[in-house]
């Protein structure tokens, strides 16, 4: 049994209204459902929210929405992880799932063979616990800079200064788009990010995390090349 849990809180500080914001004539959270759907690999699709109308925006897509996110689990600072085991705990399931895959509300370029390959990769790796999704950095960040308080630059290794981009090693970050995982190693609030997990690499011309309004603009620009 596998389950995939979208987290999908009503707040939102930087992006008014953002899980349910319309991206494209459709709710941003709609994208997400579909791919959940789409893979087949789910026995159930979870959203959890505090929000009805995000509540019934979700069920009308064909998510389930068993029960309405506690005020506790629905500040700004809570994690993923703690809404996750919350969902589990309150589904009072008689057998723990397999897998559960935590899928991001905005994330408008996931494709359902991403979903379905990563749980493959995850299957045959059995020292494996977790596969999320991730996209190379675009620049070394050996090479990376700050500004100073006196708006200079300033890099953190300077050591890296004349090496070329060529010989330094590949880095990646979180894409943002999902995170499957071992139902047990959730529960147990095993580390994900660490030697136990598998990377699902997406290309970075369809993955982008939306957080400020910049990063809507982005991906509303991105989106006009992948669906028109």
């Amino acid at each position: 049994m596998n389950i995939a849990i979208i987290a999908a809180r009503g707040g939102s500080s930087r992006i008014k209204k953002k899980n349910i914001k319309p991206f494209r004539g459709k709710p941003i959270i709609y994208y997400s459902i579909k791919a959940a759907i789409n893979s087949k690999c789910f026995d159930r699709i979870i959203v959890s929210t505090d929000d009805k109308k995000i509540a019934q925006i979700a069920k009308n897509y064909g998510a389930e929405v068993p029960f309405l996110r506690t005020k506790k689990l629905a500040k700004n600072s809570v994690g993923n992880r703690e809404v996750i085991v919350d969902v589990l705990k309150r589904l009072n399931l008689k057998k723990i799932p397999d897998y559960v895959c935590q899928i991001f509300a905005t994330a408008p370029f996931l494709r359902p063979t991403d979903l379905k390959n990563s749980l493959k990769i995850l299957k045959s790796n059995k020292s494996a616990e977790f596969c999320f999704s991730v996209v190379k950095f675009p620049h070394p960040i050996q090479r990376a800079m700050k500004i100073t308080k006196n708006g200079r630059v300033k890099m953190f290794q300077p050591k890296f200064r004349k090496w070329h981009s060529q010989n330094l090693i590949a880095t990646y970050h979180d894409a943002g788009q999902f995170y499957w995982g071992k139902t047990n190693s959730i529960i147990k609030n095993k580390i994900t990010f660490s030697q136990i997990s598998l990377p699902y690499i997406l290309p970075r011309f369809r993955t982008i995390d939306i957080d400020e309004p910049e990063d809507w603009k982005q991906a509303i620009l991105m989106s006009k090349s992948l669906f028109d």
